[in-house]
């Protein structure tokens, strides 16, 4: 009996027992997925209303002050996950159309919005103001959905983001002058306050904050650490940001582009960041969201079901405009406009922060500048925004999907994908050749790593056998962290060489990943082996790694690649890896070549955009030139090649003794291209003998490197 009564005291309404509470909450979030599974419905409109049949306004299961932190929390969370996503890249390559479009997605919803709030909603000026801008402000909630059909990397999608950023900014920062104006306080102290409050608050997140994390990194490598790390930069920026006069969203998205760089999308961090925002934070958030609903108001209040209304269609209607006026300026196709409305429709985080900071706001003759039918409509015009962009952003991506895929000529066949092999025999690089090889990847569905472990046949330790399985068992962990799929190998050989090479070959690997020991210094005996007893037997892209800091720490990679790079036959295949490494730790490439080189890697980069520059190298000879442009936070990577072939230079023999010299405390990666074949595709390029017939060769060169690039979009 007395545990009866525990018990109903302990689920008496609403519950006040917080393990009870969490215990419910994580309840919700796991049922309303799986619920609306069947349905095709989005996940944030079923949390939102779970949300809503919770909170005090529904069956009052809890109040909304359990949740009020996890809530703050779930919504910085977003729009940190917004700036930690960002290809910066492909935005810096479309910024102008980026910002037209920003402007466009900005200030067609506001004229629109200012005039519905003052003549169809009879608001004042200020009310009208900043709900226009609520209005303008947008979320890529949809954004999941162009993942999924793999179309992230269209232009349609990098206007998208580019005019997001621009749109929120400029949203956050009309409401900031318009609460400061409501209140009085907007005379010229406060546009001075405002300014320099903004600069030392940004100044310190973009040049303190990525300093003092690559320093972090660099001397602590335990993942839980560098995630705490990595939070608390989070919240210190969003209360710098607030303490600035701003919204502390803005300093949580500013926090994230400026961590970009150091956060790389397949890091195990860039993993864990974003498995605990989905699984936890961002749908407690949308639960708190939907605890604001009070669906009273609206019953036989025909005023507050107008305002709902109004809010929805002119939300919809001018995004629409917007997307529309982009499609035609920037001649895209009517699947990109599509595309470019339904990713920048749906309405969420900003808008919350705007609606919430004006609802607390008291004007003077004691009423709200934001009021409860705003408040309320703001609720139902978040719903109705991600109801039709959730549509609209899959019916696009799949239509912007099968015209990639019927557009393209060359993709005829059946792609394998790449196969990387890593040989591991020294614990201490493990990570770093691990990150480096998922950093190689493309396709993720068709690719495959293999980590390999080779015994001496005539070798029965035991002691060796079981050091060669925990290598292995943490090369697995490692990977899982990163949620990349890994396949661990051991066998046993007369010779390590010898087993590596029968597991290229049996496992139509193609590309080796070797790494130096713990030692810096590259000798002229390694590579000579390495030249002698694994290249020449292993006809597969090989890098070889020399690691001396984490890869997330490393700002610049200088490429350097010799003269007639583009005459090899595996100079498309060791090009997109490096593409790959730009794109996955999002380090800028600064390239020297040739200017035939040169002009190749500016025809890839008009179509494939990274963060990259291009410089003349004129000889072999001046290589040491390059050790002056090598700063402590780069990485050099060197293109090679072997004697009786186009690219091969004879100082390239002198390379150990400049690397040990020049380059001893930078991450060094030597690339040997494919030399005796191209594998199983069958591609074959014209091999040019003189300048006029390489510049004839571009035109092959460009269709197989679009053909390779498009394989593993």
């Amino acid at each position: 009996m007395g545990m009866g009564s525990l018990l109903l005291s302990a689920i008496r309404l609403p519950l006040e027992d917080p393990v009870l509470i969490f215990a419910v909450l994580l309840f919700v979030i796991l049922l309303v997925p799986i619920v609306l599974q069947s349905f095709n419905i989005p996940d944030v409109i079923g949390l939102i209303i779970a949300g809503a049949l919770l909170g005090p306004f529904g069956f009052h299961v809890m109040k909304r002050e359990s949740i009020e932190l996890f809530e703050t929390v779930g919504l910085l969370y977003i729009m940190f996950l917004a700036g930690l996503e960002t290809n910066m890249a492909d935005f810096k390559k479309n910024s102008a159309r980026g910002f037209i479009f920003g402007m466009y997605t900005f200030w067609v919803p506001m004229i629109m919005g200012l005039l519905a709030g003052r003549y169809l909603l009879h608001f004042s000026w200020p009310t009208s103001i900043l709900l226009a801008s609520m209005f303008a402000s947008n979320t890529l909630l949809t954004y999941p959905i162009a993942s999924k059909y793999g179309v992230t990397k269209n232009r349609a999608v990098t206007i998208s983001v580019g005019g997001t950023m621009v749109t929120c900014i400029l949203a956050l920062l009309v409401l900031a002058v318009i609460v400061g104006m409501s209140t009085g306080e907007l005379d010229r102290l406060f546009w001075i306050r405002l300014t320099l409050a903004t600069l030392f608050a940004c100044g310190g997140i973009v040049f303190l904050f990525p300093a003092f994390c690559r320093w972090f990194f660099k001397r602590y490598d335990d993942k839980v650490l560098q995630y705490i790390f990595v939070l608390g930069l989070l919240f210190l920026g969003a209360f710098l940001a607030k303490v600035a006069g701003l919204e502390a969203v803005i300093g949580a998205f500013l926090v994230g582009l400026t961590l970009n760089a150091l956060i790389p999308n397949t890091s195990a961090l860039m993993n864990r960041i974003g498995f605990v925002g989905n699984a936890l934070f961002i749908p407690l958030f949308l639960v708190g969201v939907g605890m604001l609903v009070d669906y009273r108001v609206f019953i036989g209040d025909w005023h507050m079901l107008w305002v709902a209304a109004v809010m929805v269609v002119v939300a919809t209607a001018a995004k629409y405009v917007s997307a529309w006026l982009a499609r035609k300026n920037f001649h895209l196709t009517p699947a990109e406009g599509s595309l470019i409305f339904g990713l920048t429709n749906s309405q969420a985080a900003a808008t919350l922060a705007a609606v919430m900071v004006g609802y607390q706001v008291i004007l003077p003759d004691g009423s709200r500048l934001l009021d409860d039918s705003i408040l309320n409509g703001t609720i139902v015009m978040i719903l109705g925004t991600c109801v039709i962009a959730s549509f609209a952003t899959q019916r696009a991506s799949q239509r912007v999907a099968l015209a990639d895929m019927t557009g393209d000529d060359d993709l005829a066949g059946d792609d394998p994908g790449e196969r990387i092999l890593i040989p591991l025999s020294n614990a201490g690089n493990v990570e770093e050749l691990m990150n480096l090889g998922v950093s190689l990847k493309t396709a993720k569905g068709t690719s495959t790593m293999t980590a390999l472990h080779v015994l001496r046949s005539d070798n029965s330790d035991a002691t060796a056998e079981r050091e060669g399985k925990l290598l292995l068992e943490k090369a697995a962990k490692m990977t899982a962290a990163m949620d990349a799929r890994l396949t661990t190998l051991m066998r046993y050989d007369y010779d390590v060489v010898n087993g590596i090479k029968h597991t290229v070959k049996e496992h139509k690997i193609t590309d080796l990943v070797l790494g130096l020991t713990g030692e810096r210094e590259i000798t002229d005996h390694l590579l000579g082996r390495l030249i002698d007893k694994v290249l020449a037997k292993c006809a597969t892209t090989t890098l070889v790694y020399r690691p001396v800091q984490p890869s997330s720490t490393v700002k610049r990679y200088i490429v350097v690649i010799p003269h007639h790079a583009e005459r090899e036959v595996g100079f498309p295949y060791w090009l997109l890896r490096v593409w790959n490494l730009s794109r996955n730790l999002g380090s800028k490439m600064i390239f020297y070549a040739a200017p035939l080189t040169l002009t190749v890697l500016k025809g890839v980069h008009a179509k494939q955009p990274i963060d990259a520059e291009f410089n003349d190298l004129p000889d072999w000879d001046d290589f040491l030139i390059v050790s002056r442009e090598v700063k402590a936070d780069d990485g050099l990577v060197i293109v090679m090649s072997r004697k009786n072939y186009p690219s091969y230079a004879r100082n390239m023999a002198l390379l150990p003794s400049y690397l040990n010299k020049y380059f001893n405390h930078n991450n060094c990666l030597l690339i040997y291209p494919i030399q005796m074949g191209v594998g199983e595709e069958g591609i074959s390029l014209f091999h040019p003998v003189s300048h006029a017939e390489a510049l004839d060769s571009l035109d092959e060169m460009t269709r197989v490197l679009r053909r390779l690039f498009r394989k593993n979009k």
